[in-house]
């Protein structure tokens, strides 16, 4: 009989957090790595920590599996303090960015051997880790070594070495940073098939917004050991709540008070994403009522392959990035030649305002 890796129904827990942190802080002498944090993440929720590195991201993921200990706050795991538990103790389980996989010993008894170490009879574990297997796709091969595989290979044995245990939460620390462009976005589907399928919450630690816009049902964005936004991937994007967010989530303009000011008659900052500035070679006859126009010359024009980005700066000062798609349908413009000149429009109701602190 099949063993099925699946968690405590989510419906049953949906009033109780699968992680709640509470005024969660983490000092190292003087320097505060995590300042304050609090979240509740929902029972199979996929969870991501996005921001650079050194902002305080994966301390809060190693507080929560219990290698590191809070300098304050409080760390529940469905409801019960484990702030104090050894990392043992705690129903999670860990994936690294190396995988940390035994070279020596074969990938089925890889995964094996959490089962071994907590004294599993044979048979279970035996029927456990093919069941892990099979739910990565690597039964045959089983018997190979690490260093046989490859590096998607690898990383799925380290899930199902995860998945055996039957964690109620599972960490993920930059898994897939060690791939290169096109395996990782390979892997970010699977992954995310993968944590649908076992309904396991998810709390994944990235530095590119890419994958966390990707995988995530909802996003925390970590700027200097405090939390800046959470939201889902789209209100992330879409509307940022700081300068700090707009920019690091996705390319952005950002409008400063004065700009803001002249261009839209609007005190403060604002946020204004590339794809939504319409690019003209010549001044528009009629600009509509809730259209912004600019004028500016072109200073760069960058290929990205899928599109390209324009450069503009604009007659009042300043600069604007504008993005527009490589289809068939587009036409070449005098506007997007270096040196040209240039007439930007927009709806004023995409000019997100923004907490311009950072």
């Amino acid at each position: 009989m099949t063993t099925t890796l699946t968690s405590e129904d989510p419906a049953a827990t949906a009033l109780t957090p699968a992680i709640s942190l509470r005024g969660l802080r983490k000092s190292f002498g003087d320097v505060h790595a995590v300042d304050g944090v609090d979240i509740d993440i929902a029972p199979g929720e996929f969870f991501s920590m996005l921001g650079p590195s050194g902002s305080g991201k994966t301390t809060v993921l190693r507080m929560i599996a219990g290698f590191e200990l809070p300098t304050a706050g409080e760390i529940r795991l469905d409801g019960a303090d484990v702030t104090r538990e050894a990392p043992f103790s705690r129903d999670v389980n860990t994936v690294f960015q190396d995988y940390a996989l035994f070279p020596h010993m074969t990938v089925l008894q890889n995964i094996e051997y959490g089962l071994r170490v907590k004294r599993v009879p044979r048979a279970e574990r035996r029927t456990r880790a093919l069941d892990a297997l099979a739910r990565v796709q690597l039964e045959a091969m089983a018997q190979r070594k690490p260093s046989q595989l490859s590096g998607g290979q690898r990383q799925r044995v380290a899930l199902a070495r995860a998945l055996v245990n039957r964690p109620k939460v599972l960490l993920l620390d930059e898994p897939l940073g060690a791939l290169d462009l096109k395996l990782r976005r390979e892997m970010q589907v699977e992954l995310k098939q993968l944590q649908r399928d076992l309904g396991i919450t998810f709390i994944f630690v990235t530095h590119d917004q890419e994958e966390a816009l990707t995988m995530s049902d909802r996003i925390a964005v970590f700027n200097r050991g405090r939390i800046e936004q959470v939201a889902s991937p789209q209100e992330l994007y879409e509307q940022p709540a700081t300068a700090f967010v707009a920019g690091f989530v996705g390319t952005t303009n950002l409008l400063g008070a004065e700009a803001s000011l002249q261009l839209l008659g609007s005190q403060g900052a604002h946020a204004l994403r590339p794809e939504h500035i319409q690019l003209h070679d010549a001044e528009p006859d009629v600009v509509a009522a809730g259209v912004i126009h600019a004028r500016g010359t072109v200073s760069e024009v960058i290929y990205l392959g899928a599109a390209t980005h324009t450069i503009v700066d604009l007659d009042q000062g300043g600069s604007l990035i504008v993005q527009r798609q490589n289809d068939s349908s587009a036409q070449p413009e005098r506007a997007g030649q270096r040196g040209g000149t240039a007439h930007l429009t927009w709806q004023r109701t995409h000019c997100v305002p923004v907490d311009a602190a950072v």
